[in-house]
């Protein structure tokens, strides 16, 4: 059989791409077709010589690291990607891949992080992000506008959709209409060994942007004092930087191997923004660390309050204070072990038999449901 891959964008090594990099390695022959690829960013984990980028790629770089400025553009753009000869094209999409083009007789299996949230339930906060005045703002909600058309239009290309998470299932019907599976994504749990002690820091491993609600975090420990590192890149750093007290740390960037570092000596790992499946969290409970984490998202189905850590549920100094209050008080009771075991079911081995499993179950009622089809019309 004949597979290709296709992902949204290859310019940042994220949870989305930790899942790609599981796909390319089941399927090693198979080609990765992308909007747009930064080999800086992203050859350490993904081959130069299977990547197939889109028309994108030939614009100037200050275009390609700015892709909102190409939203008008990406979706004639992912819809020119040709895949004629396979047999199997598996995409990984958290905006534009589930509306690619298929070949009658190719099947599309679609993993959805989630439908492009800026476009959907995030759409107010995005233009708000934005900082432009009332024209720009005018300006943007029409572009959204016609992004959403689109979406629906192309919901139903793909043959079959994998949700990471019940909250991502949601959002698949709600906004597609379209049934999914749930599959978890794979952690790569194995590299981490629980941990007992620390080293009386808290941690925080995000990219800095706005949604992720770093200055919430960073009010909270301003007022308590407590030590705060902040692992991560993004364009809010400055910002975040300058409102932050002397307590709080930020590193920039750091390799895996010092992550893992981190997250195996910290006191707990504080998750203040809403993700459709949050890979960290899980990471941090595989060292044996309890999580403090804004109770909605794909969080609330891995993280067991009382057990592996602690909600607060509103995005507020007050509500986040009493759930770190709550995660202080129960600190003793945290088993670093047990901890540990819960986040064993997250594994990237688990994932790989569920996807494969479902993948074959799926193109062997397709090839049915076909033959079927095809006697029906004779």
């Amino acid at each position: 059989m004949k597979v290709a891959l296709v992902h949204d964008y290859l310019t940042k090594l994220g949870g989305a791409e930790r899942v790609l990099k599981i796909f390319s390695d089941l399927y090693p022959e198979a080609p990765i077709f992308t909007l747009l690829y930064d080999k800086k960013k992203c050859g350490q984990m993904f081959d130069e010589k299977r990547i197939r980028p889109s028309i994108l790629q030939s614009l100037p770089s200050f275009l390609r690291k700015r892709p909102k400025y190409l939203l008008p553009l990406i979706p004639r753009v992912i819809e020119m990607f040709d895949f004629t000869g396979y047999d199997l094209v598996l995409s990984s999409s958290n905006s534009f891949s589930h509306g690619i083009l298929m070949p009658l007789g190719t099947k599309h299996v679609c993993y959805c992080h989630s439908p492009m949230r800026f476009a959907w339930d995030w759409s107010h906060e995005y233009i708000e992000e934005q900082g432009v005045g009332s024209l720009r703002r005018l300006s943007i909600a029409w572009m959204m506008k016609h992004v959403r058309m689109w979406e629906q239009i192309v919901a139903d290309r793909a043959d079959f959709y994998i949700a990471n998470s019940k909250t991502v299932q949601k959002r698949i019907q709600k906004y597609y209409r379209m049934p999914s599976q749930i599959i978890y994504p794979g952690v790569d749990v194995a590299r981490f060994r629980p941990q007992k002690h620390h080293e009386n820091f808290f941690l925080l491993i995000s990219t800095l942007t706005p949604y992720k609600k770093i200055d919430l975090a960073i009010r909270l420990f301003n007022k308590t004092g407590k030590h705060l590192i902040i692992v991560g890149e993004g364009n809010q750093r400055s910002a975040l930087e300058r409102m932050a007290g002397k307590n709080i740390e930020f590193t920039g960037f750091k390799p895996d191997h010092v992550v893992t570092e981190y997250l195996e000596n910290c006191r707990a790992l504080i998750f203040p923004g809403e993700e459709d499946f949050g890979i960290v969290p899980v990471e941090a409970m595989a060292c044996g660390k309890p999580i403090l984490a804004l109770g909605r998202g794909g969080v609330t189905e891995t993280v067991l309050p009382g057990i592996t850590g602690e909600f607060f549920h509103e995005s507020t100094i007050d509500s986040m204070e009493d759930g770190l209050a709550r995660l202080l008080l129960h600190e003793k009771n945290y088993d670093a072990d047990s901890i540990s075991k819960h986040a064993q079911r997250f594994s990237i081995p688990r994932f790989e038999k569920e996807i494969q499993a479902s993948i074959e179950t799926f193109c062997a009622s397709y090839s049915s449901h076909t033959a079927f089809a095809i006697k029906g019309n004779l």
